[in-house]
């Protein structure tokens, strides 16, 4: 298959290109960085010509609510009009597990809209939710950073590894599009405060970690589950004990749903 993965010199985006290739598919990054711009359509059509499959794991590159609302509204639309000219069958979107509850906040509004867009194309399309990857939690943990101490809300969350979500994203997009959604998460889930307590012991940082029962999760408050995905997520095999750089920070519940196998998110042959 030709796959075009736009977004992809980014973490996930770098992962689905080497994946997909390993397994014998033709897989394209599309970013500016090879020349195609979707804000303006740069680049579109030349890298989607002859396309089996578009998996967009793009970002806005600024946290501005106006700019993240362009950026996801605009190029969205550039891409799936760009796709249904190139007949191109199957659309896959990388989004966040709990964006329709964290709407008080603007990035998750446009991931909002952006998915609204995908699903009144034409394109046939699946769209991806993820949780929270392990490579941000330094970032989840500056964000909610004031006066040197971290303040953090006692909420669930269920952190995955990039890899993971790379392969879940390449095995859904090998397949028929389920023009609907899947969601995917790792096997433990934490609260977030007594995670983060732990993880900062573990990089050697002596900022203290508060529990502050409302503490905003970059401007949006949570909910105790608002971060968890529902029943049938699929889940990684990584527990964050297990990743490189880090330590165990304690069991979690995985609840139910399907695990994925550590060989099987990209087939070969197909």
């Amino acid at each position: 298959m030709r796959i075009v993965v736009v977004g992809g010199s980014g973490l996930i985006g770098a992962k689905l290109v080497t994946g997909l290739g390993e397994h014998g598919h033709e897989a394209v990054a599309a970013s500016p960085d090879t020349g195609v711009d979707t804000l303006t359509g740069e680049g579109l059509a030349g890298a989607l010509a002859g396309a089996d499959a578009v998996i967009d794991v793009s970002d806005s590159p600024s946290s501005d609510n106006g700019s993240v609302m362009e950026f996801f509204e605009t190029s969205t639309r550039n891409l799936l009009a760009a796709e249904e000219s190139a007949c191109v069958g199957h659309h896959i979107a990388l989004s966040v597990v709990g964006s329709e509850r964290l709407l008080d906040r603007g990035y998750f509004r446009a991931k909002t809209v952006q998915e609204k867009l995908v699903e009144s194309s034409p394109v046939p399309y699946s769209i991806v939710h993820a949780t929270q990857f392990f490579e941000f939690a330094r970032t989840i943990a500056d964000s909610a950073a004031e006066g040197g101490k971290i303040r953090m809300a006692p909420a669930f969350f269920q952190p995955v590894a990039g890899d993971d979500v790379a392969r879940a994203v390449g095995r859904i997009a090998l397949g028929p599009p389920l023009n609907g959604r899947a969601e995917v998460a790792g096997p433990e889930q934490f609260r977030m405060d007594e995670f983060f307590r732990h993880a900062l012991a573990a990089w050697n940082d002596h900022r203290e970690v508060l529990t502050v029962p409302h503490a905003p999760y970059f401007g949006a408050e949570l909910g105790e589950r608002t971060l968890l995905p529902g029943e049938g997520a699929l889940l990684g095999k990584v527990r964050y004990g297990d990743w490189p750089g880090r330590i165990a920070v304690g069991s979690g519940r995985t609840g139910s749903a399907r695990t994925l196998g550590s060989r099987t998110y990209l087939p070969a042959g197909r």
